[in-house]
């Protein structure tokens, strides 16, 4: 089966968004994955309904999908990167509110899930403490999820409580597997922080995938990098994703890159469309 490539706008934050819009379609994406934040599509700004309105009517004219993504670094605090979040000691609620417009906004664009995670715990703080957290704010979420016909996708993030694909799994798991509650998969971070091939590791919880974000990465270093820069076998990954039927976009996760958007994302549809080919290749390719 062929992939849907996507390219994520927080790697696009210095285009305004019909422009990175344009440039994404014109490059031949798929898709976008868009981070509610100030850049793009701001949840806490005046006349939100309206905006979120345009946006979708920009995403239709250019035949783009969409993936809402949710890790704006000061969406919610001026002074402190992503906090607060879901095992904060206080503030949980406000990472609740984002979540919650999230997955309205999920709904009105027509995205099938809502991209978010756990967050860092505080220091001190026993991570007993923090799954039942963590597993609250989620449960509190779900009736939501379950109304509006969005999934949450859980991102394991290396350095947060969870932070591989297990602690996800997990925490399905002690919320009853949960069918609105799925994963996202982010491949870089299967090299960075976790044993075995991401190939391997994408079709052992095929299932659950409903999101996909995909970059370079070394292994033990949390580090975005563009394709050829890392250790991550690209097309065993995309092989994996083609095993497991996944039919969402594969969104390129590159947000320290903005200044060198349009090229690197040339670059990397071209990267991703050629690891595919490997994946399967035609006649001529295997007699060479």
């Amino acid at each position: 089966m062929s992939l849907r490539f996507g390219y994520g706008l927080n790697g696009f934050t210095d285009h305004r968004l019909p422009d990175a819009l344009a440039v994404v379609a014109g490059l031949g994406y798929d898709g976008v994955a868009l981070t509610l934040d100030h850049a793009h599509l701001d949840p806490f700004g005046p006349g939100l309904a309206g905006r979120v309105a345009e946006a979708a009517r920009l995403l239709s004219g250019h035949g783009l999908d969409v993936m809402v993504e949710t890790g704006g670094r000061y969406v919610l605090d001026p002074w402190r990167k992503h906090h607060p979040t879901l095992v904060s000691d206080e503030g949980r609620e406000r990472r609740l509110k984002l979540l919650r417009i999230a997955l309205r906004v999920a709904a009105d664009l027509g995205s099938p899930a809502v991209s978010f995670w756990s967050g860092t715990g505080p220091e001190g703080v026993a991570r007993e403490t923090l799954l039942q957290r963590l597993d609250a704010g989620v449960e509190a979420l779900l009736p939501l999820a379950d109304e509006l016909g969005v999934d949450l996708a859980l991102e394991p993030e290396p350095g947060m409580v969870v932070e591989r694909l297990q602690d996800a799994v997990d925490v399905r798991s002690r919320l009853g597997e949960p069918d609105r509650l799925r994963l996202t998969v982010d491949v870089g971070h299967l090299r960075c922080n976790e044993e075995g091939a991401p190939g391997d590791l994408i079709r052992s919880v095929g299932p659950l995938v409903r999101n996909v974000q995909i970059d370079d990465m070394r292994r033990g270093t949390h580090e975005h990098l563009p394709f050829g820069e890392g250790e991550v076998d690209l097309p065993g990954a995309l092989a994996a994703l083609q095993d497991i039927g996944f039919g969402g976009l594969v969104a390129i996760e590159l947000p320290r890159h903005t200044h060198m958007a349009p090229a690197l994302a040339a670059a990397s549809l071209d990267a991703l469309r050629a690891a595919e080919r490997q994946t399967h290749p035609t006649d001529e390719e295997v007699t060479r």
